[in-house]
């Protein structure tokens, strides 16, 4: 057996030669190439650690006062730490877990040219053809329910600038904008989205927290929470959600130039994005107290003026391309089916896409409540595609000895011995099975079903305020 250094060593070198061949189909001598390049093709660690921190914190941004005034403010803020955490390290494990599927692909000789390589594949490659229904399945509900929920935010958010038009309008509209997403080919052009979708993320947190400051307590300012179980674990159940958005891990992964330097690039994200959504839930909710309990969406408390509108506007763009994140994995999984992944065509590929966006459309239109469907999908989906099976899977990948000696990563340097490793998994599993699965699930579930009940399917204004004739809402 080659010594760890060697081993790693051997399989750079086998990811680099499929790094080269990608460099060279993506060259061009067209003008402008290298201004395309820069701005299309993205590779690098920076561009995997925007794309993480991105992706990780998009429209739940607008709906953690809301959890907040559900559970209070410091089990808001110690469930953000705990959950961020147990998120990073299961992104850790799926990192471990690709690499690991990857590296005895390429000893077989076997070729990704054309190929983008998913979740559900490193499960069948590793455990086997059950393993590969059951990721398959979590895995394209949650990043279906992702997709809807964008959609649902950019109604929501687009509704305190104008509101001319109902959400269930600006549904259809929007549905239609997020269509395009269609044309984008991979993770691998989304180098420039990342890169302003952070900074968008960014400026609507800070303007979150600065507004609610300077704004400050509203009268009568009251912070109840926690009152019930029910809302406490819904609320805490949107934050598992919102630390749990490494579903992409595997195809964002493959889109670096080299794959097996992305370990701790989702913590290193994750830290970034403490620092902005623990200030801003922690301000609206000092700020509105209680009125967040009717208001899942931050926009709605907040005075309406060119600074909030600039952050509405920036959110809708972030949302378009978050709604690319969650919907281009589904594109994939579509075109593997159909037998048109190797295709080479954007116009062809995006044309055969097309069908995928029909039912998160139909899905948001049906189920437009915004807040409670983020603790539903946390509980019911993320729980399990990226906490429970993760943890399962690289639990069984290396319970044998051979498998952990000849492993292509080895253990990270602050765990001695694989026992702890093993000991860890188990935690994660046993907890998010009962805290998040068992208790926010019924909790999400009764919640969700009050809304139904409360405002009906095909909600066509939900949480609007009352129309006041002639006069502009806010």
């Amino acid at each position: 057996m080659l010594p760890q250094s060697q081993a790693e060593e051997a399989m750079v070198s086998s990811f680099n030669v499929t790094e080269r061949d990608d460099r060279e189909d993506e060259k061009s001598d067209e003008p402008g190439s290298g201004l395309k390049n820069f701005l299309w093709h993205g590779g690098s660690v920076y561009d995997a650690w925007f794309s993480c921190a991105s992706n990780q914190v998009a429209q739940v941004l607008l709906t953690l006062p809301y959890s907040f005034s559900q559970m209070g403010m410091l089990s808001g803020i110690i469930l953000q730490v705990f959950y961020g955490i147990l998120g990073s390290w299961t992104a850790y494990l799926i990192s471990i877990l690709y690499i690991e599927y990857r590296s005895r692909k390429e000893k077989e000789n076997v070729s990704f040219k054309n190929h983008v390589i998913q979740w559900f594949e490193v499960l069948d490659g590793l455990l086997g053809p059950y393993w590969k229904a059951v990721g398959l399945a979590f895995n394209c509900t949650f990043l279906l329910f992702g997709s809807v929920i964008q959609l649902i935010a950019c109604a929501s958010n687009i509704y305190y600038i104008d509101d001319n038009l109902d959400k269930r309008t600006w549904t259809y509209i929007f549905g239609a904008c997020c269509a395009t997403t269609v044309f984008i080919p991979s993770f691998h052009n989304y180098r420039i989205w990342s890169f302003l979708g952070l900074g968008m993320t960014t400026y609507t947190a800070w303007y979150l927290t600065i507004g609610a400051l300077v704004n400050g307590q509203v009268e009568g300012v009251t912070h109840s929470g926690p009152t019930k179980l029910v809302l406490y674990f819904t609320g805490a159940t949107n934050i598992l959600y919102t630390f749990g958005g490494h579903a992409v891990t595997v195809e964002i992964m493959h889109a670096m130039w080299k794959p097996q330097k992305f370990k701790y690039i989702y913590l290193l994200a994750t830290l970034y994005v403490f620092t902005l959504t623990i200030p801003s839930a922690t301000a609206m909710y000092w700020a509105y107290g209680d009125q967040l309990l009717t208001h899942a969406n931050a926009f709605a408390l907040l005075p309406r003026n060119g600074w909030r509108d600039a952050a509405v506007i920036l959110m809708l763009i972030h949302q378009f391309i978050t709604f690319g994140f969650a919907c281009t994995p589904l594109y994939f999984v579509w075109e593997k089916v159909i037998g048109m992944h190797d295709t080479k065509s954007i116009f062809l590929r995006a044309l055969v896409r097309l069908p995928v966006v029909i039912p998160i459309w139909f899905l948001a239109i049906i189920f437009p409540f915004f807040g409670p469907i983020n603790s539903a999908v946390g509980a019911l989906l993320v729980s399990f595609t990226v906490y429970v099976i993760p943890s399962l899977a690289h639990m069984l990948t290396f319970r044998s000895a051979s498998a952990r000696q000849n492993a292509a990563e080895k253990l990270p340097f602050f765990l001695p011995n694989w026992t702890l490793m093993f000991v860890l998994n188990t935690f994660i599993v046993v907890w998010v099975l009962v805290v998040g699965f068992g208790f926010g699930g019924w909790a999400s579930m009764n919640n969700f079903i009050n809304q139904v009940d409360t405002f009906g399917l095909f909600a066509k204004c939900y949480q609007c305020p009352p129309r006041v004739p002639g006069a502009k809402n806010h």
